[in-house]
């Protein structure tokens, strides 16, 4: 027994899974949806220049990030190229449409046929989606020769191509959810992470990385902990107490019982969508300015210019605009996708309609405002967290000085989230089958 609880959490629970035969079968789904989606990314599209396309990316350390995300399937231009990411962005879309359209607003009221609901179009949206990142992937590769030109026909059977491979991972997620363990897209996305990792780390080593033993030990450290700063500011959270009060009729009287809960307020609400957002925001310029540049050799005018300053690979002290900016607008984005999904969850007509009130509070105005405080408060250390954990690449860059590995405070936060999530679904099923009215 002291062996056994001597034994790390997390793996101490994957053993109790595994030995349930039910429970094996979904780890079981989960593995063959993955190693499907490794076969899917990469399946390449034709017409690619596997050289001109290594060299590109190797040249662009942005692509390099957004291609350890795919897994690879970016690098390989396969038809999986985009991921899940199209269906993240309409699912993003969705939620900040949901309080504004009235619709949408009677549909997230109905219950689970109204998110049914939702869940489709939001399905609807990912197509067009897709085709327009697919075709702006297509214009971007041909324009830097690492794709041959195509005709209107073949551009139009390779967006539909990636459109399709978008869908079909959308669709290798849900099977995941439904049958598997956890969040299959966050699954997904999480697989296509870790299988970048091995290449990311062997490339460095071939540039000359290793070389630099006192910055390679330094980029272990800063990356251990600012993975322990993610686990403990994605587990925080501020709890409201609440208590309840209820009428019970036991012989013909009625007696008052009350119970007390409490109300999780996450510090970090927002998860990794400030980041998403800022990174958009401040991409944008340089991405209208790439069009009107001089190709590389040729002189430089103010498009060059743009490009140069919105763009994470700007040396210092030019670096500092992007950096700066990209901090500024994660800590604005971080209340507002905050704020978003706290109206949306409306806490205190939920309080009150359940016959629940905060100690000291009363209900209605009172406990709004006080609720809306508190998720300020607590949402400054949220948003500040997340600003920091966006600028530390170009910090573990400047002190390390180790260019080839990449931190990706993307890749971190979702890696930790994803398997924070697992861990605490599978203890739920556990602890489900532990009851004694189980049936397996």
């Amino acid at each position: 027994m002291a062996q056994v609880q001597s034994r790390p959490k997390l793996l101490q629970a994957m053993i109790d899974a595994l030995s349930l035969p039910d429970l094996r079968r979904r780890f079981l789904v989960i593995f063959a949806a993955l190693v499907v989606f490794r076969l899917v990314a990469h399946v390449p599209i034709p017409g690619v220049d596997t050289a001109a396309l290594e060299e590109f990316f190797r040249q662009n350390a942005l692509l390099g990030m957004f291609d350890m995300f795919s897994g690879g399937a970016m690098r390989n231009f396969s038809v999986a190229a985009m991921g899940v990411y199209p269906y993240i962005t309409a699912t993003i879309v969705m939620q900040l449409m949901t309080p504004v359209i009235p619709k949408l607003q009677a549909l997230a009221k109905e219950g689970e046929a109204g998110r049914n609901k939702i869940n489709l179009y939001t399905h609807y949206l990912c197509v067009p989606l897709a085709a327009f990142a697919g075709y702006g992937q297509l214009t971007l590769l041909q324009r830097n020769n690492a794709v041959a030109s195509t005709d209107a026909l073949t551009t139009i059977a390779i967006v539909t191509a990636i459109v399709a491979g978008t869908m079909f991972l959308v669709w290798l997620g849900e099977q995941i959810t439904q049958y598997g363990i956890g969040n299959g897209i966050s699954i997904i996305i999480f697989a296509g992470i870790i299988a970048g990792l091995p290449d990311m780390v062997g490339r460095g080593i071939l540039t000359g990385e290793a070389g630099q033993m006192m910055g390679l030990a330094g980029f272990i450290i800063i990356a251990l902990a600012v993975t322990v700063l993610i686990v403990v500011f994605t587990e925080a959270h501020r709890r409201i107490p609440v208590q309840y009060a209820k009428s019970v009729i036991r012989g013909g009287k009625m007696y008052r019982q009350s119970g007390s809960t409490h109300i999780p307020l996450r510090v970090n609400t927002a998860g990794v969508i400030p980041l998403i957002f800022a990174m958009a925001f401040i991409m944008f310029p340089g991405i209208v300015a790439s069009y009107f540049a001089n190709p590389a050799g040729a002189d430089p005018n103010f498009a060059n210019h743009i490009v140069n300053t919105f763009s994470p690979e700007a040396a210092m002290p030019l670096g500092l605009i992007y950096w700066g900016a990209n901090f500024l607008l994660v800590v604005f984005f971080a209340f507002f996708y905050t704020m978003v999904i706290f109206q949306q969850q409306d806490l205190p007509g939920t309080l009150q309609r359940q016959g629940g009130f905060i100690p000291g509070v009363r209900p209605g105005k009172q406990t709004e405002k006080y609720l809306n405080g508190v998720i300020h408060r607590i949402t400054w250390a949220g948003a500040l967290f997340l600003a920091f954990v966006a600028t530390v690449p170009i910090i573990a860059q400047e002190i390390t000085n180790v260019q080839a590995l990449q931190l990706s405070s993307f890749g971190m936060l979702i890696v930790v989230g994803v398997t924070l999530d697992t861990m605490k679904q599978i203890e739920a099923q556990l602890a489900m089958r532990r009851y004694e009215g189980f049936i397996k």
